[in-house]
């Protein structure tokens, strides 16, 4: 049964300057809704750069700026990076490699995620990666945290400055997928009946407790992140999963099809945005 189809105007209430409902029908195009999303951010944070909104709240945030520009002095990833460069350089137990699955190149950043129209599903750059592993004869990493993040922050260190440029095919099933992505992130869910759109979209530049909440565009960038509060790196489904925990919701497990979905969406809505992970976070 297909999904239910979401607009943007018709689910977040947007201020006056941004208000499209008269141009968005039930069946607006991929190419229509990232035209009116980023038109949103742009218009409601005039003067800040499309590329700056990868750095996340410190596009939006002096103070907290000068504090995370301190720490990427330092950055506390540069380890992992160099274990990732490990993991890329040293042979599976057959003798091939990462480089045998990915041409050589680890700069892969640009080609994840995308539409495998064969399986019909949307591929991440971390499933690529497992999958790799398995075709090889090794055991898959796990998804959230560890030597996978390792792996993609040496991979996402040499993609930096390559360009989000995420399609969605004439295909009925991609489109479903991304509109199954774009669904997820306006649902309401969870006890604290929250959707992904009121914090980061309705509510961004404003402050739960002493974070400030950052603009949705440019989201998927910078992993994996080094988040302070975590203490170590972590990916981009372990945040989707954080997310849903703090508003008390069902957590979906990392790499499943819904967050691969929501990552779809929310990839091509920054798209023309510049890949820069691996990045900090407090």
């Amino acid at each position: 049964m297909q999904s239910p189809k979401l607009t943007l105007a018709a689910i977040c209430p947007l201020s006056a300057s941004v208000v499209m409902a008269d141009k968005m029908a039930a069946d607006t195009t991929s190419a229509e809704d990232l035209k009116l999303y980023r038109d949103y951010f742009t218009k409601r944070f005039p003067g800040v750069p499309l590329n700056e909104f990868g750095n996340g709240v410190y596009a939006i945030d002096k103070v907290s700026r000068d504090s995370w520009e301190a720490i990427e002095e330092f950055p506390p990833y540069e380890p992992m990076i160099e274990a990732g460069e490990t993991m890329w350089n040293t042979p599976f137990a057959n003798g091939q490699s990462y480089g045998s699955c990915f041409g050589g190149e680890p700069a892969q950043r640009k080609n994840f995620p995308y539409w495998d129209a064969k399986r019909k599903m949307v591929v991440t750059l971390p499933l690529a990666i497992n999958e790799c592993r398995e075709r090889n004869g090794e055991k898959p990493l796990k998804y959230k945290k560890g030597a996978i993040a390792d792996l993609l922050a040496y991979m996402s260190y040499e993609s930096r400055g390559q360009k989000i440029n995420v399609t969605v095919p004439d295909d009925p099933d991609a489109v479903k997928a991304y509109n199954d992505g774009k669904n997820f992130y306006f649902a309401r869910r969870g006890q604290l009946n929250f959707s992904c759109a009121q914090c980061h979209m309705e509510s961004a530049s404003m402050h739960v407790r002493t974070d400030t909440l950052s603009p949705a565009l440019g989201h998927t960038s910078g992993w994996p992140v080094y988040r302070s509060k975590w203490g170590e790196l972590g990916t981009l489904h372990r945040r989707f999963g954080g997310c849903n925990k703090q508003v008390r919701a069902k957590d979906f497990k990392a790499q499943g099809e819904e967050y691969r979905n929501l990552e779809y969406f929310l990839s091509h809505m920054s798209n023309g945005i510049e890949y820069n992970g691996p990045s900090s976070r407090k």
